[in-house]
């Protein structure tokens, strides 16, 4: 059989579209999938770009500019550059560290009935009452006492709290707003919890930060968060804690000298 010029050119045409459709150019005989434009796009979608044809062709332009400036470093030699060798693994490994740990995440997503455990869980541990606490920390347990001592002689706690440690607080008068026992390490909720409304602990309460001088004004209800408006938050949290134990297990599998 033979084929006629026009006849032969129509049938080239429809061998190489394909193959030319699957490449976004050819830069210096190099080839750049069409493929890679589509990677960049969703890339950039998650960061709130919007998928449009102007985007695309400035994506394209992007690859383009990469691809010639790419050959040039490649040609100069940087490439067999130990630095950038090293950063190069550095940036290949947390690629495929990246897309590993995606892989597991969607591989073990996080079901209904352990978002409802650890929301359970939280609102257990933050109580069903939130106090409105004041307090004023300093470094010295002698000052803290001298201070109890201020109280009890009819000295505002507001004016004594300006000499906070806090001072968030000490502006406000030592005022720490509403908060669950949960908020608090836990010699300071222990001393706060066991306060009645207008008392003030009548011994320093030591902690971490030093000594504390605390008064409750009052206490309600708690008022803690439906399930709906907190689920993304725990879903996130439960996701790294399986990651976590996920690179914990092979760490500890792993033959390491």
């Amino acid at each position: 059989m033979t084929f006629k010029p026009a006849h032969l050119l129509v049938v080239l045409l429809t061998i190489a579209l394909p193959a030319m459709a699957q490449n976004l150019a050819v830069v210096n005989g190099k080839a750049i999938p069409s493929s890679r434009v589509d990677s960049m796009v969703k890339q950039l979608a998650t960061q709130g770009q919007q998928d449009t044809p102007q985007l695309r062709a400035m994506v394209k332009q992007e690859l383009i500019n990469r691809e010639v400036l790419v050959q040039e470093a490649e040609k100069s030699g940087i490439a067999s550059n130990p630095d950038v060798k090293n950063q190069l693994e550095i940036a290949r490994q947390s690629l495929l560290i990246r897309a590993l740990m995606v892989d597991y995440v969607k591989k073990n997503p996080v079901t209904d009935a352990e978002i409802q455990a650890e929301y359970d869980k939280a609102k257990a541990q933050a109580g069903d009452k939130e106090y409105h606490v004041f307090h004023i920390l300093v470094d010295k347990e002698d000052d803290a006492k001298a201070i109890i001592s201020k109280l009890k002689a009819g000295a505002k706690f507001e004016e004594l709290a300006k000499q906070s440690k806090d001072k968030g607080s000490a502006a406000k008068g030592g005022d720490l707003d509403w908060a669950t026992p949960a908020t608090f390490v836990p010699a300071f909720s222990q001393a706060m919890v066991a306060l009645q409304k207008g008392q003030f602990t009548e011994t320093p309460v030591k902690t971490e930060y030093g000594y504390h001088v605390i008064k409750l004004d009052d206490i309600r209800a708690a008022k803690f968060p439906s399930l709906e408006e907190v689920k993304a938050q725990i879903i996130d949290g439960l996701q790294q804690q399986k990651v976590h134990t996920y690179q914990q297990v092979l760490v500890k599998k792993a033959k390491i000298q």
